[in-house]
């Protein structure tokens, strides 16, 4: 059974559920790059790339003044210049990487194909295998840290793992009957939401203990989202579906999106302005507190992933283009 390495989407060739265009151009890639590379390093070990900034990357976080990345065949990039040069760490794995949360400029978990979990303990330098299930067949797309012990994993087909001791030991549990997508974590100061699959929203009260299953108005995949504070809440996916609820959840209104490209991530930078990301090279652009947003398209088209924001106000993304920065300028154009 084969797992394509894909953005926010995941595909398991055994089902039918769509395979995004991310996904089909990461594949196609993957194909061209195994035909004429041919590693040499332990299996176990992610191979060192001279374009690794150029490969597809799945996701940033900003930590401090560092940034650090990840992506396919295990890469793990850091950079301490805001994104102009980058350092590839060594990796005791191969598997596609999908999510990085820091916990402070130490501590670090990344997630992972194979149900793979990675630890750091000195700023990224180092990464510790701590779990690993390939039989079960569902890869990770996010990790968040809710304390110094305390992480969650979710990934494929209802994958949800916690641990309460800092990566040493990680529980499997069931927050659902279903066993939809999990795609993304997010944390506000009373709740913790989970954007899934299927038109489906989890939200949990009490710090991931039980879930409520909520209902937004749109049967398509939830990819990410923002809580905003006072109980509002961005929620955003398939073709440039953009929803926004005033009561953590219980009800929505849709948004004008001026897009049909997958919406995939989203970053609020310093001076509040909201920048929404997405297939195509598409991005959103809000300077209203979420309330509407204007359309910045890219014109290579290629997906974003993630992006963080650099001191100097520049935006440092990752996606189907490897690393890429945009100027406050260029966002500023249709």
């Amino acid at each position: 059974m084969t797992w394509l390495p894909v953005g926010p989407f995941i595909r398991n060739t055994k089902y039918t559920r769509p395979l995004s265009l991310l996904a089909t151009l990461a594949f196609v890639a993957l194909a061209g790059v195994l035909l004429f590379v041919v590693p040499t390093q332990a299996e176990d070990t992610s191979v060192p790339a001279a374009m690794a900034t150029k490969s597809l990357l799945l996701d940033i976080q900003k930590v401090d003044s560092t940034l650090i990345a990840v992506g396919e065949w295990g890469h793990i990039l850091i950079s301490e210049d805001d994104g102009e040069t980058w350092q590839q760490a060594q990796v005791p794995c191969r598997a596609t990487l999908t999510g990085v949360s820091f916990f402070d400029r130490r501590h670090g978990l990344v997630v992972g194909h194979d149900q793979t979990i990675l630890r750091t303990t000195d700023g990224g330098q180092n990464w510790q295998k701590i779990y690993e299930d390939i039989e079960a067949e569902q890869p990770l797309l996010d990790v968040l840290y809710l304390g110094a012990e305390h992480a969650l994993a979710i990934g494929a087909y209802g994958a949800f793992l916690e641990t309460l001791d800092g990566g040493e030991s990680w529980e499997y549990r069931a927050i659902s009957e279903e066993d939809m997508h999990l795609n993304k974590l997010m944390v506000d100061d009373n709740h913790l939401f989970i954007a899934a699959e299927a038109g489906t929203f989890y939200r949990s009260d009490d710090s991931g203990e039980k879930w409520e299953t909520l209902t937004p108005p749109y049967e398509g995949s939830f990819f990410g989202g923002l809580p905003l504070g006072d109980n509002s809440l961005l929620l955003f996916g398939l073709r440039g579906n953009l929803f926004r609820s005033e009561d953590a959840g219980d009800s929505w209104t849709k948004l004008a999106s001026g897009t049909e490209a997958s919406l995939t991530n989203i970053l609020k930078l310093a001076d509040g302005t909201l920048v929404i990301a997405g297939l195509g090279g598409v991005m959103l652009v809000s300077n209203d507190a979420g309330k509407t947003f204007t359309l910045h398209q890219e014109s290579d088209r290629k997906g974003f992933a993630a992006l963080v924001e650099a001191a100097d106000g520049t935006l440092v993304t990752v996606g189907e283009a490897g690393i890429k920065k945009i100027t406050r300028d260029d966002l500023s154009r249709p």
